[in-house]
């Protein structure tokens, strides 16, 4: 029996505001343990809270961004439950009126575009951190009351990838509204899944087990993944699934038994009775909507439309926002109306200097003219590929322009015949097998000559003029 996977995906995310959802203590990250607390954050007898309004605001921005209807009227909720990180035995959550709620988010899945449902973003608080020692297990409180914000998508996402693509979109959309830094290592945006099979072409739901400390979205997917086979097997072998929460492990590449699932009965939800009902303004609302950017997929279209790139180089530019307004920069500064080569330098060189050394290729700070120039002598052949991207690499370190890089190391490419043909002599007579190969028509054996001649001429040789004059000679000889 053939079967299909049905997943739903429950992020939390730290919304980026200076203090707590209901204190004034901080929320930098880093801080000593316990040194960032109150009576409120900690639950003391009598003390009251009060709600962030920049929380609040930050919810309703990521709600609009979402599609969800943000609902005029939002109340909190007490969700009781025990555990040692948290203080009061119980966390300030919201049940049945969230601030937002049936939203969605795009995603594209094989060359098709797949619109996954949001049942509900909501506001609540975090829970403290336990770090376990061999001998005790210790809990630090810094984190406690941090305001969260929790997305939660419809049972519609059917494949570890559509998951991947999904939680991928999410985070270039929070990060472009500036809500969150979304830093996993942080743990600024931690994700559950819920995932279950079903045969295919059944509508039911079968019963669902829910996926936690997954802390990149690569191990969500192999979570995912590990888990769809599990159950698969299970099912096979004549077994029944049993509604638990699993821990994934990383190092081991499997999921281990947690404990049995907890139903919203056995939170034991009612009304918080230490906060006030909030109405919603509708004039709150348009000005929060109107605050909100361009985001990543009409920017892609945009892209698309008026640069005349793939939507595959497109959506690479627009995954982050300060990349993509850099991007913007470079394109426009390139005088070419054809900018697919300065895409290719974004998304290939600039995009490995910004990979080797950690950080997002704006950070590098090249300048967007600078680039445009540096391609444009590209371009016109007057250095190769090879000394281009060294001169961007000292681009980068020195931050000096392409001109004064290129005339200072003598780069400018050479092609002129008579200044190639010693170069040309010496990689055919080093080379006899490669000449022979070349005669008896294998073509690679003349790339192989062009790549020597490079080698000799340390990188100035112009490759095209090199491989019409190696061809010549070798038809010719």
């Amino acid at each position: 029996m053939e079967y299909e996977p049905v997943i739903g995906l429950e992020v939390h995310l730290h919304l980026k505001t200076r203090t707590k959802a209901f204190c004034g203590c901080s929320t930098e990250f880093g801080g000593q343990p316990n040194s960032q607390v109150c009576p409120v954050c900690l639950g003391f007898p009598g003390t009251l809270p009060v709600l962030n309004k920049v929380a609040l605001e930050y919810a309703i921005k990521a709600g609009l961004a979402l599609n969800c209807t943000v609902n005029k009227f939002t109340k909190f909720d007490r969700k009781n439950y025990f555990y040692p990180d948290l203080p009061k035995d119980y966390q300030i959550s919201q049940y049945d009126f969230p601030v937002s709620s049936n939203g969605f988010l795009e995603i594209d899945i094989d060359g098709k575009t797949k619109r996954i449902g949001i049942t509900r973003a909501h506001l609540e608080e975090d829970a403290g951190k336990l770090i376990h020692k061999d001998d005790a297990s210790l809990v630090d409180f810094n984190r406690t009351g941090i305001a969260l914000l929790e997305i939660v998508s419809m049972p519609e996402i059917n494949s570890p990838q559509e998951a991947y693509e999904y939680l991928t979109g999410l985070k270039s959309v929070l990060k472009y509204l500036g809500v969150s830094d979304c830093d996993m290592e942080k743990g600024s945006l931690r994700c559950d899944a819920n995932v279950s099979i079903r045969p295919k072409g059944e509508t039911a739901l079968g019963v669902k087990t829910e996926l936690k400390n997954m802390n990149s979205f690569k191990a969500v997917r192999d979570a995912l993944g590990y888990e769809i086979e599990r159950q698969t097997k299970c099912l096979e072998a004549g077994e029944k699934i049993i509604q638990e929460t699993r821990l994934w492990d990383e190092k081991q590449g499997c999921s281990v038994v947690m404990r049995t699932k907890e139903g919203a009965q056995d939170y034991r939800y009612f009304p918080e009775p230490d906060l006030t009902t909030f109405i919603i303004d509708e004039s709150l609302i348009e000005k929060i909507r109107k605050s909100i950017p361009e985001l990543p997929r009409e920017k892609c279209q945009r892209f698309i439309n008026e640069y005349g790139l793939s939507a595959y180089d497109a959506k690479l530019l627009v995954l982050i926002k300060e990349d993509a307004d850099f991007a913007e920069s470079c394109m426009r500064s390139y005088a070419n109306k054809d900018k697919k080569l300065i895409v290719n330098w974004l998304n290939g060189a600039l995009l490995s200097e910004a990979n080797t050394r950690n950080c997002q290729v704006c950070q590098l700070k090249v300048k967007p003219e600078d680039l445009a120039e540096l391609v444009s002598f590209v371009e016109r052949q007057e250095i190769s590929n090879l000394s281009a991207k060294m001169v961007l690499t000292e681009m980068i370190e020195t931050k000096k322009n392409p001109a004064e890089i290129i005339k200072e190391k003598n780069l400018s490419q050479i092609s002129d015949t008579g200044a190639l043909d010693g170069f040309i002599e010496e990689a055919i007579k080093e080379n006899e097998k490669s000449v022979l190969d070349f005669k008896s028509g294998k073509e690679n054996a003349l790339m192989f000559l062009v790549g020597q001649v490079m080698k000799k001429s340390k990188g100035k040789a112009n490759p095209k003029t090199a491989q019409e004059l190696i061809k010549r000679r070798l038809e010719n000889a």
